[in-house]
């Protein structure tokens, strides 16, 4: 990405335009006191719009422009804007990379609202609108409707115009959820693309490609360009548009497998191989691209709890940036969430008076996951250890935090995650486990949106899991041609307050759902 153009070939923006991926910059004729005919450019709204971290008054608004500019935005009760508020939000400058915010507030609780999202230039020239709905979270009990994976534009399985481009999104787009979930890597800043590869039974799958995508993201500008290259999707940019999301991140935002003091592999042949440099670039343009205000976080980074009416709660972990170093720690003192985040997660599940509690989990609780990118060794990404013994290394906060959920009597609580790309439900029981003092739960795992799809993984048995569902594919890295892309859906019933965990394909089709009671205490 150089300076505030999205830097594609003329070959690539051919095809994209040709697929309505691009929008060509608009010009407009102004008439000055000079001189009639005078033709000056206006700004432009260059990825769409997008939703995040909404709240009973309104939600943040995401937009960014090809050039310095004032970002508007009016919310309205229907399409025609009659009546419209008003909302002002920052200039949009390079030092974003032309990538801004604004929180509209004041709005009707549980409700559908029409906005309408405009750049006013220091010339006073107006962009075109883009527009879109966002919905209030409701203040009385109602149904609800959350959907969640992760994965995008990974293991070099971009944009493909043979096929119209990530349909899933259409998909998910048109069951209309009122949230969506995504559960981290949002990009695959690690995975350059190429224009095609050829597949082990011959088929080809193409991609659109840019600069960006050329090569391993390094440079902020890179980590900028892999964020803007899926919002090319016009699935993404009207998913974006219409569905608030709430947005984590996980490891190939930065790098494969990575944790803080970490080192990439030589054989990468990355020049920066400093994982934390990596990381600090990567959470800035992770930060500007995607529509969440870290200054809502705890601690001004990530971790947060979404309240979603009565009904939900949503706590969103970061189990990266806290992490240990990944290794065979089978210590007592291992650290996935960090002391702060535990507490933090433990005071917030007890002080909680929603109906259900769900755990946005970016790697999942009992699975294997096997650090491959180091050589001649054994090493672990997430919690599990490969012990099916006594919590141990990284097991120690989650035994603490199921702990506490016990002792305190916390009932409802599900957990949601994605990372190894593909699709199951687990049960996790004290009847099956090394560790005894928690009560049963369920984890449910979806992904990928449109990446290679693996597994399944091995089973830890300190916390007693059991994998009641499992759909993953034959062979390892199935491309998405294959059907074994998904996403899950978690419906919540305003009536009864059941809670029902559907896990789906692409295509929309249910395979496997789940329907828990809430439980009283």
């Amino acid at each position: 990405m150089t300076g505030w153009e999205f830097d594609i070939s003329r070959r690539t923006l051919l095809r994209a335009s040709a697929l309505g991926l691009v929008t060509a910059p608009a010009l407009s004729a102004c008439s000055s006191g000079s001189g009639p005919g005078l033709v000056r450019q206006r700004p432009v709204l260059t990825h769409g719009v997008a939703v995040g971290d909404p709240r009973n008054d309104g939600a943040l608004i995401w937009a960014r422009a090809d050039r310095p500019a004032k970002l508007i935005v009016e919310t309205a009760a229907t399409e025609s804007f009659t009546n419209a508020e008003r909302f002002t939000g920052p200039l949009l400058t390079p030092d974003s990379d032309g990538t801004g915010r604004v929180r509209v507030n004041g709005l009707p609780a549980g409700q559908q609202v029409h906005y309408r999202v405009t750049l006013e230039g220091d010339d006073g020239a107006i962009s075109e609108p883009v527009t879109g709905v966002l919905r209030t979270v409701p203040t009385a009990t109602s149904d609800l409707m959350l959907q969640w994976s992760g994965d995008v534009v990974g293991q070099g399985f971009g944009i493909n115009p043979d096929l119209g481009g990530m349909r899933i999104f259409a998909t998910m787009a048109a069951r209309d959820p009122h949230l969506f979930l995504h559960s981290g890597d949002s990009i695959y800043a690690d995975g350059p693309l190429k224009e095609s590869v050829t597949l082990p039974d011959g088929r080809i799958w193409r991609n659109v490609v840019s600069e960006a995508k050329s090569a391993v993201a390094q440079t902020l500008d890179q980590f900028r360009g892999n964020y803007a290259y899926n919002l090319t999707d016009e699935h993404y940019r009207r998913f974006n548009s219409a569905v608030a999301q709430v947005v984590q991140w996980d490891d190939h935002e930065t790098v494969n497998n990575w944790y803080p003091g970490g080192l990439v592999a030589e054989s990468k042949g990355y020049a920066e191989r400093s994982m934390e440099t990596l990381a600090a670039r990567s959470w800035q343009a992770f930060h500007e691209w995607m529509p969440l205000d870290p200054a809502e976080a705890m601690d001004g980074r990530l971790h947060r709890k979404i309240s979603y009416g009565p009904l939900l709660d949503i706590f969103v972990l970061d189990m990266r940036t806290y992490k240990d170093t990944n290794n065979t720690d089978k210590g007592p003192n291992g650290r996935i969430f960090g002391a702060a985040q535990t507490k933090w997660l433990t005071d917030g599940l007890r002080k909680s008076r929603a109906t259900w509690k769900i755990i946005a989990n970016d790697l999942p609780l009992g699975l294997v996951v096997q650090d491959g990118e180091q050589p001649n060794t054994v090493a672990y990404e997430g919690p599990a250890n490969g012990d099916p013994g006594a919590p141990s290394g990284r097991e120690s906060e989650i035994a603490q935090v199921l702990s506490s959920l016990a002792a305190h009597k916390v009932a409802n609580v599900v957990w949601l995650t994605a990372d190894v790309h593909y699709t199951a439900a687990h049960h996790y029981s004290p009847d099956r486990a090394a560790f005894t003092d928690f009560d049963e739960f369920w984890e449910f795992v979806s992904g990928p949106l449109n990446a290679g799809a693996f597994g399944p993984n091995p089973l830890d048995g300190t916390f007693g899991p059991e994998a009641v569902y499992v759909h993953a594919p034959p062979m390892q890295n199935s491309s998405p041609l294959d059907a074994f892309q998904h996403f899950g859906e978690v419906r919540i019933d305003g009536k009864s307050r059941e809670l029902t965990v559907d896990l789906c394909d692409a295509s929309g089709s249910v395979l496997f759902s789940k329907r828990l009671a809430p439980a009283s205490r």
